[in-house]
């Protein structure tokens, strides 16, 4: 008897099916039916959120709040006069509130979804034709969604070391070092751009030896280079321990640890360094594995980006946002070009200022910056001058015991307007969106210099540091 014939592949008929359910493909599904357009988002996910919420972004802030609170206890609480005995770490206890935290966000995404009639059909998609969307569930269910407009919104990976193969509990990346079992003695973190000092942050507060190893001679990459050097040095003071300028060419993982050797980016003699964890964090790669790209005629660059004219593919219907595409990977960036995307296909004009692109690393204390560096600036040949201000002269910063770092502000010498501002001290993640609204509107260092803000604050660092492109800074 022959077999049965497989059961025909259900079909469902949409106006919009965004692949991916990370930041820009979940602010896709729901800006585009805030529009009243009929939309499904397809994410092979457990849940919604995609790494940001689920194994970045969120956990990994979690983490640093926790082990923040715990090094304050430690440190500080004594000077303020708060008795407590000595505070240990929990960690069953902190990896727990962990994934609370990061549940209730991803069950308030799927709320969102519903609330704007968006549908998540979960499964694995990939392209298999113009406007078609092949979605296999778990149970190998198929499903093909049909559309006029497709937004691949996947998002990215670690991006492996090749010579160092990730070896459970022992050389792992970002998302391993976001659920370790136990407090590593020593933690050697290869990278020092915002993944790699954020969790290496995490695990020295809570009592591991950490060793940032960089291959480029400054941490941070793209961060204006006096912000970089005092960044570096704030985080040398806390305990951490810097090889700059330094090649990473194999790890092994033994039975008691992980061997790395290395040896000096310009070449030179090799050595070992000996650890009981290892974290990869040199970065991330576009996420494209499976997507069916060639059934369109979509090719990725020699990085494996996916190449956009106004986040356009250059085949009819097809659109790109986030990660897999060129500009910073952020989620900020990945949301602005979810709203976009969705107001270009219903229509609208869509609009995102890749200028005014915040970045933030969030350890302790906070670095911030957006626009333009002071190097950048001079490789232009661009004029300007620079206001500078230190949150020592800060009279919250200095109540509160946080006076590490400063603001810097840089304007056009002719004109005034604000072409970047940098700041490395208490709460720059939050002060830099000042600095982006000011930008936005083509503001001036005077307009920031002129305008009141509360006292005491942080935020006074911001209007001193304006105040000091003309030379009036009157705090400092």
């Amino acid at each position: 008897m022959a077999d049965a014939a497989p059961a025909p592949a259900a079909t469902a008929s949409y106006d919009v099916v965004v692949i991916g359910g990370g930041p820009g493909g979940y602010n896709a599904a729901i800006r585009a039916g805030q529009l009243g357009l009929k939309v499904a988002c397809v994410e092979k996910g457990q849940t919604l959120g995609g790494t940001c919420l689920n194994v970045g972004c969120m956990p990994s802030k979690a983490l640093l709040h926790a082990s923040e609170l715990f090094e304050i206890a430690n440190k500080e609480f004594g000077t303020l006069g708060i008795d407590v005995g000595t505070p240990k770490v929990n960690l069953p206890q902190m990896m727990k509130q962990k994934a609370e935290s990061v549940t209730a966000l991803t069950k308030g995404i799927e709320f969102l979804f519903k609330k704007n009639k968006a549908d998540w059909i979960k499964g694995t998609g990939k392209i298999v034709g113009t406007g078609q969307v092949e979605v296999t569930a778990a149970d190998g269910t198929v499903t093909v969604l049909t559309a006029k407009d497709i937004v691949i919104a996947t998002g990215s990976e670690p991006t492996p070391l090749p010579g160092v193969d990730f070896v459970e509990g022992k050389i792992i990346d970002s998302t391993g070092a976001l659920s370790l079992p136990a407090i590593p003695k020593k933690l050697i973190v290869i990278g020092a751009g915002v993944i790699g000092l954020e969790l290496g942050s995490v695990w020295r507060r809570l009592g591991s030896e950490v060793v940032v190893v960089e291959f480029l001679d400054k941490v941070g990459a793209g961060m204006d280079a006096e912000v970089a050097t005092a960044f570096q040095r704030g985080l040398t003071k806390q305990g951490m321990t810097f090889r700059m300028g330094t090649k990473v060419t194999s790890a092994k993982a033994a039975k008691d640890g992980v061997v790395l050797t290395i040896e000096p980016a310009a070449g030179g003699a090799a050595e070992t360094l000996t650890a009981d964890v290892v974290l990869v964090a040199i970065g991330r790669r576009p996420y494209t594995a499976g997507l069916g790209l060639e059934s369109v005629g979509i090719e990725t660059d020699k990085r494996g980006f996916l190449v956009n004219d106004h986040l356009k593919t250059g085949k009819d219907g097809v659109w790109v946002i986030g990660d897999v595409t060129h500009g910073p990977m952020l989620a900020h960036k990945a949301e602005e070009e979810a709203v976009a995307v969705i107001e270009f296909i219903a229509g609208k004009a869509g609009h995102v200022d890749y200028d005014l692109v915040p970045s933030v690393i969030y350890t302790g204390p906070e670095v911030a910056w957006v626009g333009k560096t002071e190097e950048q600036l001079k490789a232009a040949g661009v004029e300007f001058k620079k206001g500078k201000f230190p949150f020592t002269a800060n009279s919250r910063a200095k109540i509160n015991h946080e006076t590490e770092g400063f603001v810097k502000v840089l304007a056009d010498a002719t004109t005034d307007k604000v072409l970047g501002v940098h700041i490395f001290g208490p709460s720059a993640g939050e002060l830099i969106g000042e600095a982006c609204i000011a930008m936005a509107f083509g503001g001036s260092s005077e307009d920031i210099a002129r305008t009141c803000h509360a006292h005491p604050t942080r935020s006074e660092a911001v209007k001193q540091a304006a105040m000091g492109v003309e030379g009036w800074t009157m705090q400092a």
